[in-house]
């Protein structure tokens, strides 16, 4: 959620060890991905606007860093109107180039990618499923994007960013017609499926304004019967990302749990597209006890990843995870990564399925828990 503009210049002190925080004190189970967000392609308000000026994509070396460090998966945010300049247009050769290319340095790695179109369920400011932006030229955007993507199983496909200000029915009948425009160009793959409010954890049963998304998104439907929900969850006073204090780590706790039963209840799936922290002692625990708890609800939990990283990322912004300028891991990656490296413990009988990931077996699922 926390864009590049978000900038904080207060240094948090460090009181707590790390070490102390980041020691599994018990057998872990794994949620089958997890990972971190490599932002970059969706920054800058020109859109298009100039690659390498205001924008970018994550470089090779960064990839293999996060690879290096356990990851299993990268969600890859990038902006719709510059891979796709007008409605209705064939895909832009140059930017497509660009995420193909992306695209396979993360599968070189051994990473899962998450492909993310980080326009918040809009189109140059235009809402989905308005007249200006209606749901049959989302469902052409999906159908030319499957064209290029759809036969990869280590791709998952993410619908949309965090939709905001807009009625929940509206959003459920734009993201079934993604759906069918996915499925009808041949593709099997995992599809993502946001909710309204920013999609948050914490209110996804309340009854907001536009719609309670634990009734309303529950009428997803997908012929292949092959979707999980994206949920987001940070830490701070309302749940943003944009704050240095973490009050309500408790909280956001609480919420995955809350989440967790739901899921239970409906037999779904979810995946924790975005949840980050600043440095803090209280915050970097809460990060910790959220990774954590997701990795022990493997059966309704995809997985999980942390936001976020990227080449542009500043090193002193208090939710960045790239490391700093003289190689020192952030505190908060220091934080996850044994939960991001989880590795089940030897009698464990979590080892996921199909169903569980969203994947086939004979991609050698196993080796992504590095």
């Amino acid at each position: 959620m926390v864009r590049i503009g978000a900038k904080a210049s207060l240094f948090v002190s460090i009181s707590l060890s790390v070490a102390l925080l980041t020691t599994p004190t018990h057998a872990q189970t794994c949620a089958p991905l997890r990972g971190v967000n490599l932002a970059g392609a969706e920054f800058g308000e020109a859109l298009p606007g100039t690659f390498g000026t205001d924008y970018t994509y994550p470089s090779k070396e960064t990839i293999k860093h996060f690879a290096d460090l356990g990851a299993g998966i990268i969600r890859l945010p990038f902006a719709w109107p510059r891979l796709q300049r007008e409605l209705y247009a064939p895909l832009d050769r140059e930017e497509l180039s660009r995420l193909k290319e992306t695209v396979n340095a993360i599968h070189a790695e051994g990473m899962v990618l998450l492909l993310d179109p980080h326009d918040y369920a809009r189109y140059k400011g235009q809402v989905v499923g308005s007249s200006a932006v209606p749901n049959a030229a989302f469902a052409d955007f999906w159908r030319r994007l499957t064209e290029e993507f759809g036969g990869d199983d280590r791709t998952i496909l993410s619908l949309t960013n965090e939709p905001y200000d807009m009625e929940a029915r509206q959003w459920l009948r734009a993201a079934n017609a993604a759906i069918a425009a996915i499925r009808q160009a041949g593709s099997r793959q995992l599809i993502l499926v946001p909710g309204i409010h920013y999609t948050g954890a914490h209110s996804w049963q309340s009854d907001w304004p536009g719609g309670n998304n634990g009734r309303i998104m529950r009428g997803v439907v997908d012929p292949a019967d092959n979707f999980a929900y994206d949920v987001h969850q940070y830490l701070d006073e309302d749940f943003s990302g944009r704050n240095l204090r973490c009050p309500r780590s408790k909280d956001a706790l609480q919420a995955l749990q809350r989440m967790t039963r739901w899921l239970d209840r409906y037999d779904k799936r979810a995946f924790l597209g975005e949840f980050g922290a600043a440095k803090t002692p209280k915050c970097l625990s809460g990060l910790v006890s959220m990774a954590s708890y997701l990795n022990g609800q493997p059966e309704r939990w995809i997985g999980w990843t942390a936001w976020a990283a990227g080449d542009w990322w500043p090193e002193n912004d208090p939710l960045s995870l790239q490391p700093y300028s003289d190689g020192r891991e952030q505190e908060q990656m220091l934080a996850l990564k044994p939960y991001m490296r989880c590795e089940a413990s030897a009698g464990s009988t979590t080892k996921p399925s199909s169903k569980a990931t969203g994947l086939p077996m004979d991609l050698g699922f196993e080796s992504l828990r590095r």
